[in-house]
């Protein structure tokens, strides 16, 4: 088979297998929505509060919904009570059209794993059985309506994945026995960011322990793999390397939504296309003007100061660019100074 291919989840068929990872504070629908454009095959909105949500908090339901142009997307849910989750599930049926839930079951934040969630998971397999259990049973036994989309309603039956952590600490590496619970809770795909808690986004990602998850868990559902996925190469050493299903882009995508088309490219034909610096920063501005629809151009201008950097590096001119998109405050200031250093005219 070849390296790039399709993936099934449950019922979910995708045409191929490189991902967005749900990334906090950078997976909105305008970001998301640059990746597809960018070859992305499937993406993760960033992970959303299931306490929240059921408070029927506003802002935590903006972050679900779906970029138009995605074909299909996951929303990334978390939170340490089964009956609160099971909850949280249910309306994010309801909410949105999304093909897929997926289970935050290892982020290292503090505030997050004191609520009983994210990499507490991975820690503790039985509350991850639990909270996974639930999840499972809410989706398989809605009966709602569900929003529709491009003239269809979403599927009324979908997947649940989950995303670990390898463990806790390098003494406590428990990726196998929740990977085991998932399992039995009923999930149709695992991911692995192969850290542990401890390390956060530090040190280097073990690459072996996704090798031995993808020959634990035997081909019963996809194995796919996050974490120092830099480069078009980095997602082909991973997939040789490991055997696992799919890839997810995290870091590596941020100011380069094009790593999913040049590594499809690298994986069909052995060669992919550099991208220019004009390419880059039209993609650039188009999030902008996305992300502006989204929350206004004051608020979007904000956040697309760390987004513009990112989409500078590796490029001639770049450092002058950064040391000046910091106090970009309106669409002008960003043309303006990308004119004043000759790198663009848009």
């Amino acid at each position: 088979m070849s390296l790039f291919h399709p993936v099934k989840i449950g019922n979910l068929s995708l045409s191929g297998n490189l991902f967005l990872a749900p990334v906090a504070g950078y997976s909105d629908r305008a970001f998301r929505s640059v990746c597809v454009k960018g070859g992305s095959c499937f993406e993760y909105t960033e992970m959303v509060s299931m306490e929240a949500l059921t408070r029927d908090s506003k802002k935590t339901q903006v972050l679900m919904e779906r970029a138009p142009n995605e074909a299909a997307y996951a929303v990334q849910i978390f939170g340490g009570n089964e009956e609160v989750v099971a909850q949280g599930a249910r309306i994010v049926l309801q909410k949105t059209s999304c093909e897929l839930i997926d289970i935050n079951c290892g982020c290292p934040v503090p505030k997050i794993i004191k609520s009983g969630a994210g990499a507490e998971l991975t820690r503790n397999p039985e509350k991850l059985f639990k909270i996974a259990s639930a999840v499972v049973k809410s989706v398989s036994e809605f009966e709602g309506e569900r929003p529709t989309f491009g003239g269809k309603a979403a599927p009324l039956k979908i997947p649940v994945s989950v995303k670990i952590r390898s463990g806790w600490d390098a003494q406590n590496l428990t990726w196998r026995e929740a990977a085991a619970a998932a399992l039995e809770a009923g999930v149709s795909a695992i991911t692995i960011h192969p850290r542990t808690r401890a390390q956060g986004y530090e040190g280097k990602a073990d690459w072996n322990i996704l090798a031995q998850l993808v020959e634990f868990v035997a081909g019963r559902i996809p194995v796919f793999g996050s974490g120092d996925i830099f480069s078009p190469q980095d997602a082909k050493n991973m997939l040789e390397q490991t055997g696992c299903d799919g890839v997810m882009f995290a870091r590596g995508a941020m100011g380069n939504p094009f790593i999913f088309r040049q590594t499809r490219e690298l994986l069909e034909n052995g060669t992919f296309k550099e991208i220019s610096a004009a390419e880059k920063f039209s993609a650039a501005f188009e999030e902008l003007d996305l992300l502006a629809a989204d929350i206004g151009e004051d608020a979007a201008c904000r956040e697309m100061r760390k987004r513009f950097c990112a989409y500078s590096k590796g490029i001639s001119g770049g450092a002058e660019l950064r040391q000046k998109i910091v106090h970009a405050e309106s669409k002008s200031d960003y043309q303006k100074i990308l004119i004043q250093i000759n790198l663009a005219s848009i």
